[in-house]
């Protein structure tokens, strides 16, 4: 293994990467390089002699687990890095379980079940087939696993009667997992810690077997998780004696998970817990401009520290941070597609920017419809991360795998997504028979529709079915390549959805009609886009295009699809909730609707408290520090609450992230940049003026 490349190192991160011989707590402010301290301390304790399978780096995600193999591999090679014990916390649970779970009666084959698999059990144990009680019952349980707590504990934490129902289907649910030789989520956290607690040669052989933890974003473990490392390094109250050495790695700025159990007190308790402990603190960021970590440093410098740090940046004063007033919601979607568009075309001596550049970030998961909206308009190819995409609702997966099918009869997955939605009296057992037929023939599914030996395979009812359904298809197809135009594109598709009688089968799916009502109209507005682009809609560079088939924007829906699988490297503008954007980064960031209610959010349900208002805070700062080289932060005069409009105000955070004493401090020269890039942008916003 070739020396590491400790000299891209500034001074704290080598101490950081140095210190061995004990406990370490590494405070990594945001962009400060905390995955390249981990890869490194990695490598220095392989030249140090630790053997790879003696070193556990723990992760939240396994796509968290996945990069910091890739770069491990990069750095000791692929041997070593295969070596590593490098997972979650979940995964080295099952690790631990598969081994040793038969000393808590669990077999090595033990199922572990998700989330559709508890609800299932829990309607089971307490009596319902309400699946809406049932998830607050999976909630409240998680809650008490996270704690800790056994159904006896639960039971006497339980205070309120809905409680004291829960715990008393807890104790029942927990009967049935043991009984089927199975887990939920929550127990590949409990199960292992419990059986480092009750059996001594478990845990000594696991001490014994990882000679270094690394613990990654130890802010955002719960109070078992924060147990369990204690029982695989050891505890020590006094010195580093009797404790394995580790690393935990994390940031208390950026706790942010409080409301699924993560708690900052585990930060708190370290130093108490190993009086040892070595603190050493990553404050240079080589991600953003002086200006955005200014913002953030004066934002989270009102909330109470644990350990008192700022982050500065050699990157240069950057642009200031820009404040957009809007409207209403649909203005501000119209300004962020603006605010896009003037940065795709750059400022002198700047390249254009790419799509993949911009994120917008918001509060909650229901602010993404209306930049959906103007960004479809615009033609701008987007992403949804950490919500449901427009694209991704069940409604519009049907629509588009009937689309897809006109564009490519040989989409399988198409073809039984379309011929189900709706059901057309094609059972499962005939697609599974013409499944069997289509593979012995080498036929796509749609193909076998018309092979004349079908007949021998599968009933006459149900080859008549089939057959139909597929001349249906290819009248359709006939159709849409010949339809242009956008009222004619619309009464093509309204039509076609009359034909399958989609809307009554989308009210037979759902139990309530105004959930059914939502779904039809998301189903109108998808057949409204559609038939805009069939007119020749403009497109982000406010360019009408000549009007075209609906058989052509399918093609443009089926190379969507792809690009949806193709996930991040997918070259789109992504619109992504808070909490999904933590550990990512662009160059461009806009925060919308950074309004009081919504950032920090309140609610008659949630009131803001000391507590939460802290966490929103945090929130805050993890969305500021997002941002690279310009961020913008978007406020609206009114706001929808419900099925009303109301007056909106400001954020209390930006007053506290002090813009305009920032802007006082700007260059001239940097201010004139500014008014010109601005200048540029109004020329470029006829596009902005579409509906």
């Amino acid at each position: 293994m070739s020396p590491p490349a400790t000299a891209t190192l500034n001074a704290a991160q080598l101490r950081a990467v140095h210190h061995t011989r004990g406990p370490c707590l590494v405070l990594a402010g945001a962009g400060s390089g905390k995955t390249r301290v981990i890869v490194h301390k990695i490598a220095h304790l392989l030249r140090g002699g630790v053997e790879a399978p003696q070193i556990a780096a723990i992760t939240f995600t396994n796509k968290a687990a996945a990069e910091m193999r890739e770069r491990a591999r990069a750095m000791v090679g692929g041997r070593a890095a295969q070596a590593l014990v490098l997972c979650t916390f979940h995964a080295l649970g099952v690790r631990i379980l598969r081994e040793h779970g038969e000393a808590l009666g669990l077999k090595p084959r033990f199922s572990i079940l998700d989330s559709d698999d508890v609800l299932a059990v829990l309607r089971d144990a307490g009596g319902t087939t309400d699946a809406a009680q049932a998830r607050r019952w999976q909630w409240t349980i998680s809650r008490w696993k996270n704690q800790g707590l056994t159904a006896d504990g639960a039971e006497q934490a339980a205070a309120a009667a809905d409680e004291r129902v829960a715990a008393r289907v807890m104790r029942r649910y927990e009967e049935r997992l043991a009984a089927y030789q199975a887990t939920d989520f929550d127990d590949l956290i409990g199960l292992p810690l419990k059986l480092l607690r009750m059996h001594d040669d478990v845990r000594q052989l696991w001490q014994q077997r990882l000679a270094h933890v690394l613990i990654d974003e130890v802010q955002d473990t719960n109070a078992v998780q924060y147990e369990l490392l204690k029982a695989l390094v050891g505890d020590a109250t006094t010195g580093a004696r009797g404790a394995n050495p580790f690393t935990a790695v994390g940031d208390d700025d950026q706790s942010i998970y409080g409301w699924r159990g993560a708690t900052i007190d585990n930060l708190k308790r370290l130093p108490q817990d190993y009086p040892a402990l070595e603190v050493v603190m990553l404050e240079q960021n080589y991600r953003s401009t002086g200006a955005i970590l200014r913002a953030a440093n004066h934002v989270i410098a009102a909330n109470p520290k644990l350990f008192a740090k700022k982050l500065w940046s050699e990157l240069g004063e950057g642009e200031p941070v820009k404040r957009i007033e809007c409207d209403n919601e649909e203005h501000e979607a119209e300004r962020a597609v603006a605010w896009i568009q003037a940065r795709r075309a750059g400022t002198p001596g700047d390249a254009p920017a790419r799509w993949r550049d911009f994120a917008l970030l918001y509060r909650a998961n229901h602010q993404a419809k209306v930049f959906e909206q103007a960004l479809r308009r615009a033609q701008m190819p987007y992403q949804v991360s950490g919500g449901q995409s427009f694209f991704d609702r069940a409604e519009i997966k049907d629509l588009c795998a009937w689309l897809r099918l006109l564009v490519n009869n040989d989409d399988d997955p198409a073809f039984l997504r379309a011929v189900t939605a709706p059901k057309r009296g094609i059972g499962h057992q005939s697609l599974a028979a013409l499944g069997e037929f289509a593979a012995k023939w080498k036929v796509s599914l749609f193909e076998a529709l018309f092979v004349e030996s079908l007949g021998g395979a599968l009933p006459r009812k149900a080859v008549d079915a089939l057959r139909e359904y597929g001349r249906f298809v290819n009248d359709l197809e006939y159709r849409a390549r010949h339809t242009t135009g956008t009222e004619a594109a619309r009464t093509l598709l309204t039509g076609w959805l009359a034909d399958i009688g989609y809307e009554q089968h989308l009210h037979e799916g759902e139990d309530r009609a105004r959930l059914a009502e939502a779904r039809w109209a998301n189903v109108l507005e998808f057949v409204d886009w559609v038939a805009r682009r069939c007119g020749g809609e403009a497109g982000a560079d406010g360019v009408a295009r000549e009007a075209t088939s609906v058989l052509q924007v399918a093609q443009t829906i089926s190379l969507m699809h792809s690009i949806a699988e193709r996930g991040d490297d997918a070259d789109v503008v992504t619109l992504s909730t808070l909490h999904a954007a933590k550990g990512l980064e662009w160059p461009h960031v806009m925060l919308a609707g950074v309004n009081e209610g919504l950032l920090p959010f309140a609610s008659e349900a949630e009131p803001v408290t000391a507590q939460r208002l802290e966490e929103e805070r945090r929130l805050m700062y993890v969305g500021v520090t997002r941002a690279q080289r310009t961020l913008a932060l978007s406020t609206l005069k009114r706001r929808k609450r419900g099925r009303d409009t109301v007056a909106a105000q400001p954020s209390r955070f930006i007053a506290e992230m002090k813009l305009d004493e920032a802007r006082a401090k700007v260059d001239p020269r940097e201010r004139l940049k500014q008014l010109r890039a601005e200048l540029l942008a109004k020329t470029a916003r006829p596009a902005e003026a579409e509906p």
